[in-house]
């Protein structure tokens, strides 16, 4: 089957969706697939076309940045001429040029299968009113045209107005979720570098410095978390310099953190073994988020599959992992109180939270998010 896969972003950029697509490329490509991925140039130092772990790569420049978006013309040449060489159209949401494509692919015939995985939100001003607006025009537009519309969780779908009036045509597929084994080695190998004290508890948080994120709740949370336990420490994984769009926020966010000193330790991106180990090493996870613009949180399943407990906001959607498996606790958004209390709870009962990583794995695996796809797939092209 030749599948084109549509986004703004692929590899090396990292968010969740850009993790997820890959993931599930690489997946689809090992099962004798035909993956090709259509997306930005965002960097000009990036290859125009590459093949990775069998899947083909096609990038196009970019005429102009709209917020955290990319506007690329050379997608109406492109994406037309690639839907009409390929048996499936599978789009990811949100993207503007999502919604001319699918209108082409279902003019040559293609199915169409839209995965949505989040609301968008932007900070306030002109430009990013214009950029929401387009956005959720082409999401409608997008949806309305695609055959299968794929969530996350039901959760998720309807508690967001676009995917209630698509419930008819919604499919729900767990996001895959990869980590490779823990290895005693690269823990003490992090340990040393971090500088762990004995019995020192780690609190881990691992995302980008995005406003979503929630990261100002967990860092006000930290002084009733200190007052019990004052050698708990947060190490944070994942970009948090000159993340594209959170400028400002990190400034604000800075004198916050700056005001918890050695309690906080910024780690930046680490390897795929490292990540295992960074999860293995802390006592619990945290992902306090604040609205819709999380929609699952795939850290939640990494922190499980490698033996740790997690406390999520109970936002829709990112409740679903604690909630499936039952490792971990959910606070309200925004509430550094009871995230605290949450927090403490887990680091001090942290038996009540063990589950099998092995059963968690299996459920969330990459194998298992392409199987369905593929059944998506096939079943719609039966349909022709």
């Amino acid at each position: 089957m030749r599948i084109l896969t549509t986004l703004y972003y692929y590899r090396p950029h990292y968010s969740g969706l850009t993790v997820y697509t890959e993931r599930l490329a690489r997946a689809l490509a090992r099962r004798g697939h035909q993956v090709t991925v259509l997306t930005s140039r965002y960097d000009p130092s990036l290859p125009v076309r590459e093949r990775q772990d069998g899947v083909e790569i096609r990038r196009l420049p970019v005429a102009l940045r709209l917020s955290k978006g990319v506007i690329m013309p050379a997608a109406a040449y492109w994406g037309p001429r690639l839907a009409s060489s390929h048996d499936v159209v599978h789009v990811h949401v949100p993207q503007l040029d999502a919604a001319p494509l699918a209108a082409w692919s279902r003019l040559f015939g293609r199915p169409v299968v839209m995965t949505y995985h989040s609301n968008l939100r932007l900070p306030p001003s002109p430009v990013n009113w214009l950029a929401s607006q387009a956005s959720h025009l082409a999401d409608r537009w997008t949806a309305s045209s695609a055959q299968v519309v794929v969530a996350n969780t039901f959760d998720y779908a309807t508690s967001t107005p676009l995917l209630r009036r698509h419930l008819r045509k919604l499919i729900v597929v767990p996001p895959p979720v990869e980590m490779p084994p823990v290895e005693a080695r690269v823990i003490a190998q992090l340990r040393r570098r971090l500088g762990v004290r004995r019995g020192q508890r780690l609190i881990g948080m691992a995302a980008r410095l995005a406003s979503e994120k929630g990261v100002e709740i967990l860092a006000q949370a930290m002084p009733a978390i200190l007052s019990q336990m004052p050698t708990a420490r947060v190490v944070y994984v994942g970009q948090h310099l000159d993340v594209m769009g959170e400028e400002p926020y990190a400034r604000r966010l800075a004198p916050l953190i700056a005001c918890l000193g050695d309690s906080w330790t910024f780690l930046g991106a680490l390897s795929p073994a490292e990540m295992s180990a960074f999860y293995a090493l802390c006592d619990v996870t945290v992902l306090p988020s604040l609205n819709s613009t999380e929609s699952f949180g795939m850290v939640q399943v990494e922190s499980m599959i490698c033996g740790t407990p997690v406390v999520a906001s109970d936002l829709p959607g990112v409740r679903e992992p604690t909630l499936v498996t039952g490792m971990g606790l959910r606070t309200p958004a925004g509430d550094p109180a009871r995230l605290a209390e949450a927090v403490l709870r887990v680091l001090d009962h942290p038996r009540r939270y063990r589950r099998d990583p092995a059963q968690i794995a299996a459920w969330f695996s990459s194998e298992r998010a392409a199987e369905q796809y593929e059944e998506i797939f096939l079943a719609l092209l039966r349909r022709r």
